[in-house]
């Protein structure tokens, strides 16, 4: 692997699509469900991220062995490649059944103290209870893309995201109003799309894997039973950044049950600021999981002096894209509005935060680059203190502007600012310090 534009974009490109597989599962979902009403686009929002708190569990474990699996690929060491697999996809059905187990019989009485609406209680816990199924698919899904990532093998990520997200339009189409002769299921149809089209892009990913030859190639075949050494290194290296993107999107949660207080508008707003933010976001996130992945390698090649180079390069790339995009919101912010179905005063009350959020996407784009360099280098644990700092301020500035001074949303959005400023500084800081140099894995 070398540290070339080409290099980082062959990389990044295919990932930036793979991303986009939730993002466009969930954009789809709350499009369709716009349509009914603001309750529903309103409802989305709750559900659709206490779902993607569990969903960044498997994020979590999925970075930590790439990181491992680009470092063994670096040190030209394929054969514990199979090894390291194997026991990831085992650990992820357990964190699996914790999440499904947790949905039954946890996230009702959360609901219950944390939302004023208690219809839209029911019809959140109602829909949580069946999506929920699609983690296990979800899990395998993302392991098999670590996989691919990081044997630098990204290429054929293309194959699961266009299947998944086809079944997923299709089926949103056809089980939310009952069309294709397929039942009326309404709010809890795009439940079921989505965990078939999870289904969908993991058995296309594995056929790939299989098809390929990559499967036999890195030893995925080979019997590897219960190894709990490959299992430890893999929760060390791993459970930090599970605890990071948990947190992370818990404090989301946190920032949408105040909108809630709010009420339906803001929080059918805040909604559609999510899929925007998300929509959007997926080019920035993809260089990000390459700067992980390629500083990973390149420092198991012993190239440990090439690594800011390599960095100062992702932001550059990173940097244009979240520029780019920035300005087509500030441009054109009512296209981007129009097709959720909703009225003229909901677009009108959309367009400030819409600027708030383009504004944000420029801090991200250069700030997750360095925390995920961080990740690269195998201090995950410093990658985990990094999140709770910045969450400790998050919280504190949404409760203090949504909550205590009942502020507009327009303001709670800006707590975007506070996050990306934050998390730069210390990743910058520490990645300047050196220490991460002694670190091995």
């Amino acid at each position: 692997m070398d540290i070339s534009n080409r290099q980082i974009l062959q990389i990044a490109l295919p990932i930036s699509l793979a991303i986009l597989v939730p993002q466009i599962n969930f954009i789809t979902n709350n499009i369709f469900l716009g349509h009914y009403g603001e309750k529903y686009l309103a409802l989305a929002g709750i559900t659709g991220v206490y779902y993607l708190i569990f969903a960044v569990v498997g994020n979590g474990l999925n970075n930590g062995l790439q990181a491992l699996i680009a470092r063994r690929a670096g040190e030209d060491r394929v054969e514990e490649i199979g090894r390291l697999f194997s026991q990831g996809v085992r650990i992820s059905f357990f964190c699996a059944a914790i999440g499904i187990a947790a949905t039954y019989f946890i996230a009702p009485f959360v609901l219950k103290l944390s939302l004023n609406s208690a219809p839209l209680r029911q019809e959140a816990i109602g829909f949580l209870k069946v999506r929920i199924w699609g983690l296990p698919l979800l899990y395998l899904y993302q392991m098999r893309n670590a996989l691919l990532v990081g044997t630098n093998q990204s290429r054929y990520l293309i194959v699961g995201t266009l299947s998944e997200t086809i079944v997923n339009i299709i089926l949103d189409y056809a089980l939310i109003f009952g069309h294709l002769g397929m039942p009326h299921l309404g709010f809890t149809g795009a439940a079921v799309a989505s965990i078939i089209a999870e289904g969908t892009g993991m058995m296309a990913v594995l056929l790939v894997i299989r098809v390929t030859g990559i499967g036999k190639n890195l030893h995925l075949h080979k019997k590897n039973g219960f190894d709990w050494k490959t299992t430890r290194l893999i929760l060390v290296q791993s459970s930090p950044l599970i605890f990071q993107y948990a947190i992370s999107i818990i404090s989301w949660e946190f920032f949408y049950i105040l909108i809630e207080h709010h009420g339906e508008r803001d929080l059918a707003i805040s909604n559609t600021m999510r899929n925007i933010f998300g929509l959007f976001g997926v080019f920035t996130w993809s260089f990000a999981a390459t700067t992980s992945t390629m500083v990973s390698n390149v420092i198991g090649q012993g190239r440990k002096e090439e690594v800011f180079h390599l960095i100062n390069k992702i932001i550059r790339l990173s940097l244009v894209f979240a520029a780019t995009v920035a300005l087509l919101l500030n441009i054109v912010p009512r296209v981007f509005l129009s097709v959720y179905g909703q009225n003229q005063a909901f677009i009108e009350a959309a367009i400030p935060v819409i600027r708030v959020i383009s504004s944000a996407l420029i801090l991200m784009s250069f700030s997750t680059i360095w925390l995920n360099a961080v990740a690269g280098t195998g201090n995950t644990t410093v990658n985990l203190s990094i999140e709770l700092i910045t969450i400790v301020f998050y919280c504190l500035y949404v409760y203090l502007v949504l909550q205590l001074f009942n502020l507009p949303i327009l303001y709670g959005w800006m707590s975007e600012w506070v996050y990306w400023t934050s998390t730069f500084t210390f990743s910058y800081l520490y990645m300047k310090s050196g220490r991460w140099k002694k670190k091995v894995i």
